[in-house]
């Protein structure tokens, strides 16, 4: 292990958290508020370790597969340790589990909060709050690579161990250039909707949080009412850019080369959208009766679904008042999820579509035993290794679920609360249902669940495996 490059990283990554906190100190400026004090002593908090990588620079710069699970999993968790002091230092919100737990689910998009009266929270914390999405949307370590020198082949071990999805591509032949082109896209999408929500007339600062947590898929609002209070217009934007932010970042790099070609041998894409279609009728004719018009019962049914696949977790409405059906749909969502290589969390489509195949091949060989069947993705052959890594994830991901559901269930809430509660914080959504529904939120919960909750987040988001290295000891081991 070089441990001298894992300091060094998480210097530069205090670095960058300070810098991103300068746009929520502009913002307390600009409406007098207090609590930028506080933005200003966290800023402080994080650059006097981060600086220490301007003295310190180690000789070895090699990054390899065990450097990088570890320096992508320890990263999210300074990250969210180090994000909270505002929020404890401002009073907003004064325990310090109830403030990482906040801040873990803005950077992992999650979107679960603690806070009963968002509106009473001061300008720049709620502006830090929701920019924490924008940030960990497309990932921190993502962003450090577009800009930190690293030796050659390092970059790739970080990206890998962050980014979405069963597999990550090069799209470019240069990791660093992959990275500064998928975040060109991902600002290029960002101001097309802040844009079209202002010509939309929506508060300026309502525009840009509700743009950060659309961009990072991430759910946090900056009204009590959620989403519902803003015009049909405006929801169909957020709901519209929801799902775009869903899809694989790939498809969008194609279409902008002129490669369609390439860019429709993208499945996922095209099953997710067709996903998204059958959930939105399904939904509409089951909720019809609930709603004066068949318009806004689509509408809404578009919003959630949209929603609740891209694991974003804004609301409209309370869902939860729905019938089963539409319910157990929305849940189902939850662990779909989007494409890999978006901004999305659960399962990812890509990996439901390999399972479904893996299944039917195993259905098949059992009554053509001596036939050879492969498992195909767009034109290529799954490999093996591909298809354990799929089945090993899923299996690894149904122990955290139920060891959560399990711990969660101490607080004697209802099954319902304690299972939706994991879901929604493992698959990065939010809102789940029962006492941690759209209307709720996740104060009533104990230190111990908050704790395990805000685990699932950091472990949904890094999928698993990052998060899990940190406690194997040979992580540890000096080379």
């Amino acid at each position: 292990m070089n441990f001298s490059m894992v300091f060094y990283v998480l210097g530069w990554l205090l670095d960058f958290e300070a810098m991103f906190m300068l746009p929520s100190v502009i913002t307390g400026i600009i409406y007098h508020e207090q609590a930028v004090l506080s933005l200003l002593a966290s800023m402080l908090a994080c650059l006097v370790p981060g600086v220490f990588v301007f003295f310190f620079k180690p000789k070895d710069k090699k990054i390899y597969a065990r450097e990088g699970y570890a320096i992508t999993a320890l990263a999210w968790i300074v990250l969210s340790i180090f994000g909270a002091i505002p929020f404890v230092l401002s009073g907003s919100i004064p325990g310090f589990i109830d403030a990482v737990f906040e801040t873990a689910s803005g950077f992992t998009t999650t979107g679960a909060s603690i806070l009963t009266n968002v509106e009473a929270v001061p300008h720049c914390i709620l502006f830090w709050r929701s920019f924490t999405h924008w940030v960990g949307g497309m990932g921190v370590i993502v962003f450090m690579i577009a800009f930190l020198p690293l030796a050659g082949g390092s970059e790739m071990f970080l990206m890998k161990a962050e980014s979405p999805g069963p597999s990550v591509s090069k799209l470019v032949p240069k990791v660093k250039t992959t990275a500064l082109t998928l975040y060109k896209l991902y600002i290029w999408l960002t101001i097309v909707e802040i844009v079209i929500l202002l010509l939309g007339h929506m508060p300026l600062f309502d525009t840009l949080c509700i743009t950060f947590g659309t961009a990072g898929t991430g759910g946090f609002s900056v009204l009590n009412s959620g989403c519902a209070d803003y015009t049909a217009f405006q929801q169909i934007v957020i709901t519209i850019f929801m799902i775009m932010f869903g899809v694989n970042f790939n498809f969008y790099y194609y279409v902008s080369r002129k490669r369609l070609k390439d860019a429709m041998h993208i499945s996922e894409v095209f099953v997710y959208l067709g996903i998204i279609a059958a959930s939105i009728a399904m939904i509409t004719v089951n909720i019809s009766s609930l709603y004066s018009s068949r318009g806004t019962a689509l509408k809404d049914a578009a919003f959630q679904v949209g929603s609740i696949i891209t694991t974003t977790g804004f609301a409209t409405t309370d869902f939860n008042l729905w019938p089963s059906f539409s319910k157990a749909l929305l849940v189902t969502l939850m662990f779909v999820g989007a494409c890999a290589g978006s901004t999305g969390g659960g399962l990812k489509v890509s990996r439901v579509q390999i399972l479904c195949k893996s299944v039917v091949k195993e259905v098949y060989f059992l009554t053509h035993p001596h036939t050879i069947r492969k498992v195909t993705m767009d034109g290529r052959q799954v490999e093996h290794t591909v298809r354990r890594s799929v089945l090993t994830y899923l299996s690894a991901y149904m122990v955290v679920v139920v060891f959560s559901v399990l711990l969660v269930s101490l607080d004697n809430f209802d099954l319902e609360t304690s299972f939706t509660a994991v879901a929604a914080t493992l698959n990065n959504i939010g809102p789940g249902l029962g006492k941690v529904g759209p209307s709720a939120n996740f104060s009533s919960l104990s230190g111990l669940s908050k704790i395990v909750l805000t685990f699932d987040m950091i472990a949904g988001r890094l999928e698993l495996f990052p998060v899990f290295s940190l406690f194997a000891p040979s992580t540890w081991r000096k080379s």
